[in-house]
């Protein structure tokens, strides 16, 4: 039956003014292209809640150890920018604002996001998240800092959404992004986008998860090994099929069966496999590499997951389609929902406007890969 629920809010309004802490590093050779690296700072007076002094104090290690290398004339190919968010706790006020005011040089711009939000939340195992494009990166990244192959984790990275003030540049800019963080097995299975509503439970100190700070050591080492292969590499370090094969894999499932869906899907599968093939091997190679043409396939790597933005996504879901709800669904989150909501209302208005979202996605995406491959090919016969 129905139940009737008193609420007596007692909230006191105020204005507190929220600051940013924002530095970078210009790179030499492409100063206009940009890795994000965020954490965040407590914007309050007071010392509540440990969470952001982990990400703190990796980010702050990071600058030191670049810093050293700075000294002795070192600098990145790609700018790095350094940015400590504050007002995350708030609704990830610090970074949207920022995000919002510099919207369109950052579209243009940012590279990729590399997040330490709360990076030490528990002792139990790694937990690489990344987007599809840079899956590839995260897993090596991960063998090649394990000294005793033997014992090395399992380089099981997902794509589920990323916490904290990533939330920005994955949903608005289709900024492409990567987190390593260490949790315990309970809060990653319960994860849902509910996680930082629910009242927090009591927060284990920082020096009783990790006494040595060896977890704080090898999360400040995975990233900082990331941020500068995704800021040196001549070619971006990242994986165009892993997308198109991440979208496959979303389409399985008994429930949803449109050929239309499929058939795009494949598509794309066959465009990227093409453009790995084609573009991506000879510009790996420096014997055949060419600096425009570097040039130029960057710009349409940089550029991968941006088709997969929906306008409307449902109350709860992640614009950006490629990320799912939780590590135990594997299909697209914004077709589950319209699925249920089907099954509730009797009616498939909903899942008709969700399919014509992914339909889209899909296949703008595979627009834009045929595109690239198209102007590398004219590129070619104008210089023949």
């Amino acid at each position: 039956g129905k139940k009737i629920v008193s609420l007596n809010i007692q909230s006191v309004t105020t204005y507190k003014t929220i600051f940013n802490v924002i530095g970078y590093l210009k790179g030499a050779v492409f100063p206009d292209r940009y890795i994000i690296v965020g954490s965040h700072h407590n914007g309050l007076n007071t010392y509540g809640g440990q969470e952001w002094a982990s990400s703190t104090a990796i980010i702050t290690a990071f600058i030191q150890a670049l810093m050293l290398k700075v000294k002795r004339g070192w600098r990145p190919d790609r700018t790095i920018v350094f940015c400590s968010w504050g007002g995350t706790s708030f609704g990830n006020i610090g970074s949207y604002e920022w995000a919002e005011d510099l919207k369109r040089v950052l579209q243009r711009n940012v590279v990729a996001y590399v997040s330490l939000h709360n990076p030490v939340r528990g002792n139990s195992s790694l937990n690489p998240v990344a987007s599809p494009s840079l899956q590839q990166l995260a897993a090596e990244s991960q063998s090649f800092s394990c000294v005793e192959k033997t014992k090395c984790p399992r380089s099981n990275v997902s794509s589920v959404q990323i916490q904290g003030d990533s939330d920005y540049f994955i949903n608005h800019l289709g900024v492409p992004a990567m987190q390593f963080s260490y949790e315990d097995v309970k809060t990653s299975e319960n994860s849902s986008f509910l996680s930082e509503a629910l009242f927090p439970a009591p927060t284990t100190k920082t020096e009783e998860l990790d006494p040595s700070f060896s977890l704080h050591e090898t999360i400040a080492k995975l990233t900082g090994q990331v941020t500068l292969q995704i800021a040196n590499e001549p070619v971006l370090p990242f994986n165009a099929l892993d997308i198109a094969l991440q979208v496959q894999n979303s389409l399985k499932g008994d429930e949803i069966d449109v050929p239309q869906l499929l058939a795009v899907a494949s598509s794309l599968r066959d465009t990227t496999e093409l453009f790995q093939s084609d573009e991506m091997r000879p510009a790996n190679d420096p014997k055949e590499r060419a600096p425009i043409r570097v040039r130029m396939l960057n710009d349409v790597l940089q550029s991968l997951e941006k088709s997969f933005l929906v306008h409307q996504a449902p109350p709860g879901l992640y614009r950006n389609i490629l990320y799912r709800l939780d590590e135990r669904t594997s299909q697209f989150s914004i077709l589950l929902e319209a699925l249920e909501h089907c099954k509730l209302h009797q009616s498939n208005e909903t899942l008709q406007a969700a399919l014509s979202e992914v339909l889209n996605s899909i296949n703008s995406a595979q627009v834009y890969f045929k595109a690239g491959l198209d102007v590398f090919e004219n590129t070619l016969a104008g210089k023949k």
